[in-house]
């Protein structure tokens, strides 16, 4: 029996487009998660607590089903243990005993699937650190300094040293200021 397995994410976040994959693939069960946390994955739980031997377990792609190679690595132990076999629709993988792949394939998958989950990871943090009106990269210099900065330059009675020394304001940065 071919059972789905989806979970929230970028780009899919009411996983319609998992789903509706799913539909296109005859699948007869379809497991969802309410949230993308890798944490209390309830669905997944359940889904391989009800596996039976012969099932294949069907996902968008690899980063959907596992948080990390090393979970990847463990839920494929769980499911040849169960007589169970994957496939992984984005990166054409069936584990299927019958199917005969490279080990180069192989490598390169686990590799994108690495970094697919690291950048969805990254991804989902950004998301809600703007959603709490946090921003990213380096902080802001105070108004104050750059302000006191572009005056000391303008003066021309410091070198740039000098205004860096009493004002925190590095040479790139004050410049940066001065073009706009």
């Amino acid at each position: 029996m071919k059972i789905g397995y989806a979970r929230p994410i970028e780009g899919d976040i009411d996983c319609g487009k998992q789903k509706e994959l799913f539909t296109d693939m005859n699948c007869a069960e379809t497991y969802v998660e309410s949230h993308s946390s890798p944490k209390k994955r309830e669905e997944l739980k359940r889904l391989l607590e009800h596996l039976k031997s012969d099932d294949q377990l069907m996902v968008k792609s690899l980063h959907v089903l596992a948080d990390s190679t090393r979970h990847l690595m463990e839920l494929l132990d769980l499911l040849e243990q169960k007589g169970c076999t994957l496939y992984s629709h984005r990166e054409q993988i069936d584990t299927d005993p019958d199917k005969l792949y490279s080990f180069q394939k192989i490598v390169q998958c686990l590799a994108d699937f690495q970094s697919d989950s690291i950048s969805a990871k990254t991804k989902a943090g950004l998301t809600v650190a703007k959603e709490k009106g946090m921003h990213a990269g380096r902080p802001r210099k105070p108004d104050a300094n750059v302000k006191k900065a572009i005056e000391m330059y303008e003066s021309k009675k410091y070198n740039l040293a000098e205004i860096k020394e009493k004002t925190g304001i590095s040479k790139s940065t004050l410049y940066r200021y001065l073009e706009n």
